[in-house]
């Protein structure tokens, strides 16, 4: 690998939109030499000034280093960009977000151009990136091999989390938990709506919300808890059949407030079937059996 006078390997990065131009300054500031391509030439000449090496066509920049990371648009994007290169020898990272059958077709794809893969998940946003303290990293998962070899020249970046063999697990991990911050973001919504008109300060009520938040946080550990032991219904606080009847009451007031219900009614509808099928006794966990009833 071309490495500089520290002796650090050369990077190629394909991709130069936010987050992959917060990738190619944290490379740059950590004193990797820094190949970029960008399918837009003019965000990819920016980066020159600050030390990058422009290459014309993503197939010179991948001719430029052993290690190439991808941060582009999607899946189809990756393949086109790559349709020309020779990756043989080549360690692939593709950190743009994808879905896991995706990441697992893409490293079979690699793997028979000769290259080693690993897909990425970024849990992240471009201002975490480069910051030791910023709590950002990234989900790797593919060959364990690529990923130890690199790893140094990754956690430059950020944070490098290695969590399977699987190159579908990185993405799975990552869309995992963007889902629990989305269902937690639509619950800010709905709280806000329900308060926003009254005479409540919202600056003062949203300490209030983050602390209650915070306090619920310990019951992800207490359903993964349930989830393996396969026993819902020890040491239960809170069964779904009070949570039914709570529902109720959030749901009316709702409709007092004159906010929709559309956040909270399919939750609603699951508690209520789960309680219909006898399971009024468990805690929330007994959900996830709901949501994977249809899976072999």
């Amino acid at each position: 690998m071309n490495r500089n006078a520290t002796g650090k390997p050369r990077v190629t990065l394909l991709g130069l939109g936010d987050m992959g131009t917060a990738l190619a300054r944290a490379w740059l500031s950590a004193g990797y030499p820094l190949t970029v391509w960008n399918r837009t030439p003019s965000r990819a000449e920016r980066l020159a000034g600050e030390g990058a090496d422009v290459a014309a066509s993503a197939a010179e920049a991948v001719a430029a280093s052993r290690l190439v990371v991808a941060c582009l648009l999607d899946d189809g994007s990756v393949g086109s960009a790559l349709a020309d290169a020779d990756l043989r020898g080549r360690d692939l990272f593709n950190v743009t977000t994808g879905t896991p059958g995706e990441a697992r077709a893409r490293a079979e794809w690699a793997r028979g151009l000769g290259a080693r893969f690993v897909s990425g998940g970024i849990m992240a946003v471009p201002p975490m990136v480069g910051d030791p303290d910023s709590g950002g990293y990234v989900f790797y998962s593919g060959s364990r091999e690529a990923f130890e070899e690199h790893e140094e020249a990754l956690s430059a970046a950020t944070g490098a989390v290695f969590v399977g063999a699987d190159a579908g697990l990185a993405d799975l991990h990552d869309v995992a938990l963007l889902s629990a911050m989305n269902g937690m973001f639509s619950g800010i919504a709905h709280a806000f709506a329900l308060v926003r008109n009254e005479e409540v300060s919202l600056g003062e009520f949203a300490p209030l919300l983050s602390g209650w938040l915070t306090a619920m946080a310990g019951a992800v550990h207490t359903g993964a808890e349930r989830l393996e032991s396969g026993d819902h219904t020890t040491g239960v606080v809170s069964n779904l059949a009070m949570q039914v009847r709570g529902a109720r009451t959030m749901l009316r007031t709702a409709e007092e407030q004159g906010v929709s219900t559309e956040l909270l009614e399919p939750y609603a509808d699951l508690m209520e079937r789960r309680v219909a099928q006898g399971h009024g006794d468990e805690d929330n966990a007994g959900l996830v059996e709901l949501l994977t009833a249809s899976r072999p």
